[in-house]
């Protein structure tokens, strides 16, 4: 992350992305697979660590094996209008204003529910004693009548925090530098610097 000046002379908190060039590895349609998608790989990767069927799918587009690899579902109405081995670059956002990024948060571990869900804990003094950051009762939630002996779902508790497939919506598209493949999008994103993401056009704007 960093930041940059916008026209009015604000600062702006961003990302900067390195976007493509994504080779096209595989095309579907409605007539080969039961539905359309375009099959998108990035990032090079050795010979010696991808097994031979990911070798030789690589090998039909006409390009080397590749670290991430993602499917792009399409409409059923939108035949891809690309084909296998074609590069798509930063250019493609070329129009967009605003996009949305999906990766993996950093994960955190077990984490207590002032970590988790950001419980306000127990008084620090008055009488608590060794209690001070535990969840306290958990009340009409301690039953799930007729439906079993367990908690209801949904009960906010302690738990594994992180590692998850998480989306931000609505990134403002800063700027595009089509020379270094990079994108420069406002605001945070998810996962660690140097983690893969995918970038979409938003769905809403």
């Amino acid at each position: 992350m960093t930041r940059v000046y916008d026209e009015s002379g604000k600062l702006v908190p961003v990302t900067v992305i390195q976007a493509g060039p994504c080779t096209i590895t595989q095309v579907k349609t409605v007539e080969t697979d039961g539905y359309n998608a375009v099959q998108l790989g990035y990032d090079e990767i050795k010979l010696s660590r991808r097994k031979k069927p990911q070798i030789g799918h690589a090998k039909k587009a006409g390009t080397t094996p590749k670290n991430y690899v993602r499917e792009m579902r399409l409409p059923a109405d939108v035949a891809p209008e690309v084909e296998v081995g074609q590069a798509l670059t930063v250019s493609v956002f070329e129009n967009e204003k605003y996009v949305d990024v999906t990766s993996t948060s950093k994960g955190k571990g077990y984490a207590g529910v002032m970590k988790r869900h950001g419980f306000a804990g127990f008084p620090a003094s008055h009488g608590t004693e060794r209690k001070h950051r535990a969840a306290g009762s958990i009340s009409s939630f301690a039953s799930d009548a007729g439906h079993g002996g367990t908690l209801k779902k949904g009960k906010r508790m302690a738990g594994h925090m992180g590692n998850r497939r998480v989306t931000t919506k609505g990134h403002s598209l800063i700027s595009i530098d089509e020379e270094k493949r990079l994108l420069v999008v406002k605001g945070a994103i998810p996962g660690p610097a140097g983690g893969y993401c995918v970038v979409r056009s938003a769905k809403k704007a």
